[in-house]
């Protein structure tokens, strides 16, 4: 079985932004559920830990339909999750550096012209979702935007950072002002994941 992996800095670090209460209810509630989700679904088919997490969207045709569309969501609740927590921190908050940050000024001219069209993804995804930073074969990055619990990976694309734009996520500090929540997310953002994984 997977287990739910620690978060990467103590849950009321990320105050005044975003409150203890807020990261408890959003790792400990949400996060655990899908994972517990998740595991129930492996367990049917005999699959504990036989693949790497994300593994498992190369590996759909093993599931039958009636368990697929489940599976991709819980699948995708559990490493949304993951990449979202090691995208924010209150210590390390690293920018895009080396061979990242050439990437990203090649794609979008610079990095504050890629934090403005985040914001635009930000501001018009309908519903839940994410914006990712990714990859795809070639080492070229993109921003995407994704509805529910869609990764990256069910397009063959690496997701190497994100905001989590589920209400769970921010309503209780930011209600509905999307805006503001990631106006603040800036804030905490950590590109250390991104800038490891980036090659």
């Amino acid at each position: 079985m997977y287990t739910l992996k620690s978060l990467p800095f103590e849950m009321f670090s990320l105050e005044p932004f975003i409150d203890t209460h807020t990261i408890g209810l959003h790792h400990y509630k949400h996060e655990l559920s899908y994972l517990n989700n998740l595991n129930k679904i492996l367990e049917k088919y005999n699959l504990n830990n036989k693949y790497r997490i994300e593994e498992l969207y190369s590996h759909l045709n093993e599931f039958k339909d009636e368990d697929k569309n489940d599976l991709i969501f819980y699948l995708g609740g559990v490493i949304n999750h993951e990449l979202y927590w090691q995208s924010i921190n209150p210590y390390n908050k690293e920018i895009p550096q080396d061979k990242l940050l050439d990437a990203i000024k090649e794609k979008f001219g610079s990095f504050d012209n890629m934090w403005e069209e985040f914001k635009t993804l930000v501001t018009t995804l309908k519903g839940s979702g994410y914006v990712f930073l990714v990859k795809n074969q070639n080492n070229v990055i993109d921003l995407i935007s994704t509805s529910n619990q869609d990764s990256p990976y069910l397009f063959n694309l690496t997701p190497l950072f994100c905001i989590d734009l589920w209400e769970h996520a921010y309503y209780i500090n930011y209600e509905n002002d999307k805006l503001k929540y990631f106006e603040n997310f800036k804030i905490l953002a950590n590109f250390n994941y991104a800038n490891k994984n980036f090659n």
